[in-house]
């Protein structure tokens, strides 16, 4: 089924790109007053191209695309474009580059949760060779020095997402390149239908918390052929999510494709269907990661990794449920989420850590977890790679190393 839905939403954008051009109304934002030098504030400009696009003076017909010319460098504040549109569909070409403001001086509003947000716009096709450059260095520093900031720095936060979806069904994101983001780089939030491919997504390995895609409460999400490496999760699936695919991404530097972290503060988290195929890790922290606090309820289940390439991963195989942002031995707790029916299969590389599967469940257990051809060796010829686990069930066949606390079969 999942399948099917993947080839009609491939369908839809054939359809979409067989579209463009043909009678469809093309805005362009330089038309609404977009200088592009990359001094200017555009933002406005962008807006009124906006409620050209979408709103009452739109065009309304077919699939109208508001486009962001190449050669030029568009500088926008914090910008929220709202839907829904009166078209069925609309799209936004991105061929130039869009940076935010490059101090956090310069930054307008800085309570606004992400830099640039969709909420609401149903059938958002995003795509082009374009870049965004979320220009996030200063807020990096700012968290490595926090006990030396000035007023200003202090009383403004940094946007938790550069690039964020919120209620956008149907939304189909491709081609793009984004950097540097002050936090996560692309958010995707209540949404149903998705679609991320071919993106490019790239932050210094100490850049904090620059998550590359993060997932929240959202359905039927594709996630494919991208390169992401940041100081982060390559991919984060959090709470609410269900029927989730991720395949053919390479990740590295970055934390790993992680599920979670989940049950933050006694929250009730569910997680189910999610399934990463064909993806590399290169010199990650981890890789096939899921997390999730002390203290917690819920479940995770219906989890799968499978034919993952490792290059001197660290954490290849992890899970952690006693997860308190990295600290380890965090208090037990009577409560936690329920983690079953998770596999791993066809695993093969190599593993900075000697150990290469963590299985650090709660007291209530990790249930039915399966290992089905894994080959992990060190990255250092001269050691030998082993896993520990602690209360968990299920089976392994042909792996390597053995993890002892589970049944081996296939013999």
């Amino acid at each position: 089924m999942q399948d099917v839905y993947l080839s009609f939403l491939i369908l839809c954008i054939a359809a979409s790109g067989l579209g463009f051009g043909h009678g469809q109304k093309v805005l362009n934002v330089v038309d609404f007053g977009a200088v592009g030098d990359g001094q200017t504030d555009d933002t406005n400009a962008f807006l009124s191209a906006w409620k050209a696009l979408c709103g009452d003076d739109g065009a309304h017909e077919g699939s109208p695309s508001l486009q962001i010319p190449e050669g030029k460098t568009f500088l926008l504040q914090p910008v929220e474009f709202q839907g829904p549109c009166k078209s069925v569909s609309v799209q936004v070409q991105v061929q130039g580059k869009i940076i935010a403001p490059s101090t956090i001086e310069e930054w307008k509003n800085c309570e606004a949760d992400c830099w640039i947000g969709f909420v609401g716009v149903a059938n958002l096709n995003m795509y082009g060779s374009g870049l965004l450059d979320g220009q996030g260095s200063d807020w990096w520093m700012r968290t490595v020095q926090a006990n030396n900031l000035n007023a200003r720095e202090i009383a403004c936060n940094p946007p938790s997402t550069a690039l964020n979806f919120e209620r956008c069904d149907g939304l189909q994101l491709s081609g793009l390149t984004h950097v540097n983001s002050p936090k996560g780089h692309i958010g995707i939030n209540d949404c149903n239908g998705v679609l991320i491919s071919n993106l490019n997504i790239a932050a210094p390995e100490n850049s904090p918390n620059t998550d590359g895609i993060d997932v929240a409460r959202s359905t039927n999400v594709h996630i494919q052929d991208s390169t992401i490496g940041t100081g982060d999760d390559c991919v984060a699936i959090n709470g609410g999510c269900s029927y989730i695919n991720i395949t053919n991404i390479t990740c590295g530097p970055g934390h790993g494709i992680s599920v979670g972290s989940l049950g933050k503060d006694g929250q009730y988290d569910t997680v189910e269907e999610v399934h990463v195929r064909n993806c590399s890790f290169t010199g990650t922290q981890n890789a096939a990661r899921i997390k999730t606090w002390p203290g917690g309820s819920g479940y995770v289940r219906k989890i799968s990794y499978e034919k993952i390439t490792l290059v001197a991963s660290k954490n290849p195989i992890i899970i952690d449920q006693h997860y308190c942002d990295g600290v380890r031995n965090c208090r037990n707790s009577s409560t936690s989420l329920q983690v079953s029916d998770v596999t791993y299969s066809s695993f093969h590389g190599t593993s900075v850590d000697e150990e290469a599967i963590r299985l650090d469940c709660s007291g209530r257990g990790c249930i039915n977890i399966v290992m089905d051809n894994i080959n992990i060796t060190s990255a250092d010829p001269g050691k030998t790679t082993y896993a520990y686990c602690e209360h968990t069930s299920g089976t392994s066949w042909i792996t390597a190393p053995n993890v002892p606390c589970l049944s081996v079969s296939g013999f």
